[in-house]
């Protein structure tokens, strides 16, 4: 009998399956959750975006429209989703704006990837083109510039005007923005021109007036009042200040243990030493003509006790406590003077001066100003008054974007139009390359260009007015050579934008640009999610 035929298995590269469904799904879940981000913050984008109330768990209503805080305050739990709440902090490092821009871009290339992956294009492919286009589209930006000096006050007040026009706090924008060009200028070190270390400015907030109070001082401002308990002084001229990180209050055992005090003369002894161990310590300290002491927050015991400040204030001695450690580094540079460590080390070279330190009544509280400081340092103090808390803490907001902004002019020096103008003339050029491209990079590169107009589409659309009309103007306008023509949000037409003074540092752009492909080519490339538990 025949033994039976074993068929033999035919090993065929064309007949192996691969399962790509699982993959495809994740990809897709991903550009889903992202997008729902981006689509979450696209109706705060512009001068006429909606504000977002943001209740948190702790009970605390925040009311902003700037991206980077509403998407820092949202829970988002899907990791892809996550990285769009990370890309808004980069371009909020990076540039200090267009932390909503960012994510916008970004969520509009994620619907473009999504279209081209449909078709059958590899999503490798895609990420190479984004990578090249970006590349293409920074260039394209930074022929549009127009170079700026720092001596051009006027366009630096400008362009921090349009970063504030966006804010809840738009119609202080004519007070904040030279206030946050000024305060910049002041910090700019001529040594090393390029670099402004936001540091350097502190941002004092005190509850009452309204925002038109805020003020820019040349010196220092404590949110606090003169610890005055035993009747010393509230003011003092030409202030011999000195930053001490001891206490002046008796000495306690490094280990924790208890005395016991048997009889009335023991303990008179104690009380006599201590007094004697703070009188020799005020001696020290007025022996160098100190007549203002700022003292450092203690955790280990009393900076300053009742007797301390009893014989601080027949010294004349004008007493500043609990100074924060973290602002003790900037309290030295604004005063020019050293931290004193321990009491051996109190000498005269040591000590700050300035014309006047008084304690000033505002609102409901007090403050504390060092003002006339003697070789002051590069550092400003901006006081921020509100009416209320949201008001306050909004206003902060708003003043560090318009810092930022300025900060971006400072390390390159170059301005852009707004209103939506520089994303349609990059739609126009890339889409222009896009045709002298050929094969899957030019279906990319045209996605790309189409996903741009969604900032311009979104500008209109929240303003009120018919994107699809504005687009098709704007579109045919830049067609015409016309680069700086974009949306003017408060006419409700399209103007020449740089006329209308709305202008923004190139780095924004820029850098919004770069960061939202980064962000989007790593989603791209994501093909499974792994959980670790």
């Amino acid at each position: 009998m025949a033994a039976p035929a074993v068929s033999q298995p035919r090993s065929s590269k064309t007949e192996s399956y691969v399962d790509n469904k699982r993959k495809e799904d994740i990809r897709h879940a991903n550009i889903v959750a992202a997008r729902a981000i981006a689509d979450a913050v696209r109706t705060s984008l512009g001068p006429k975006g909606m504000d977002k109330m943001i209740s948190t768990a702790s009970g605390e209503v925040i009311i902003t429209n700037d991206g980077a805080t509403i998407l820092n305050k949202m829970e988002v739990l899907q990791p892809a989703a996550k990285m769009l709440v990370e890309l808004s902090k980069s371009q909020d490092s990076a540039a200090g704006d267009g932390t909503t821009t960012v994510v916008v871009i970004a969520g509009s290339l994620l619907k473009q990837c999504l279209s081209l992956l449909s078709h059958g294009i590899h999503p490798t492919v895609i990420s190479d083109s984004l990578h090249k286009t970006a590349i293409k589209a920074v260039d394209v930006l930074t022929a549009m510039a127009v170079p700026v000096e720092l001596s051009d006050r006027e366009s630096l007040i400008k362009s921090a005007s349009t970063s504030l026009n966006s804010k809840v706090v738009s119609q202080y924008s004519t007070l904040l923005a030279p206030l946050a060009v000024d305060s910049v200028l002041s910090v700019v070190d001529p040594a090393k021109p390029d670099l402004v270390d936001l540091r350097d400015i502190k941002i004092v907030k005190k509850l009452g007036g309204t925002v038109d109070d805020t003020v820019l001082v040349k010196g220092l401002v404590f949110d606090k009042k003169v610890s005055h308990a035993a009747g010393g002084p509230t003011r003092m001229e030409n202030a011999k200040i000195a930053v001490i990180q001891f206490q002046i209050s008796p000495p306690k055992t490094d280990i924790e243990q208890s005395i016991v005090v048997s009889d009335y003369t023991q303990m008179d002894r104690i009380l006599k030493e201590e007094r004697n161990y703070i009188l020799g310590m005020i001696k020290k300290i007025r022996a160098t003509g100190c007549n203002v002491l700022l003292i450092q927050k203690s955790i280990l015991r009393d900076a300053v006790t009742d007797l301390s400040l009893h014989y601080l204030a027949k010294a004349k001695i004008l007493v500043i406590k609990d100074v924060e450690r973290d602002d003790i580094e900037f309290i030295t540079k604004t005063l020019n003077c050293l931290p004193i460590a321990n009491i051996e080390h109190f000498r005269s070279e040591k000590l700050g001066y300035a014309e006047l330190v008084e304690e000033a009544s505002m609102g409901d509280g007090k403050i504390v100003k060092i003002t006339g400081i003697k070789d002051m340092g590069r550092t400003a103090t901006v006081l921020v008054r509100g009416s209320n808390q949201l008001v306050i803490d909004e206003a902060e907001r708003s003043l560090h974007d318009a810092l930022c902004v300025v900060r971006c002019l400072v390390s390159k020096r170059f301005l852009i139009a707004g209103g939506g103008a520089p994303e349609i003339e990059l739609s126009r050029q890339l889409g222009a390359w896009a045709k002298v491209l050929h094969g899957m990079e030019g279906y990319c590169v045209r996605s790309f260009a189409e996903a741009l107009e969604v900032i311009p589409y979104t500008l209109a659309e929240n303003a009120g007015l018919n994107p699809i009309t504005i687009v098709t103007e704007l579109r045919n306008r830049h067609a015409q050579g016309e680069i700086n023509t974009g949306i003017n949000v408060r006419k409700g037409q399209i103007t020449n934008i740089l006329e209308e003074n709305v202008v923004q540092p190139l780095l924004v752009s820029t850098s919004a640009i770069t960061l939202a492909t980064e962000c989007v080519r790593m989603i791209l490339k994501i093909d499974d999610i792994v959980t670790v538990r």
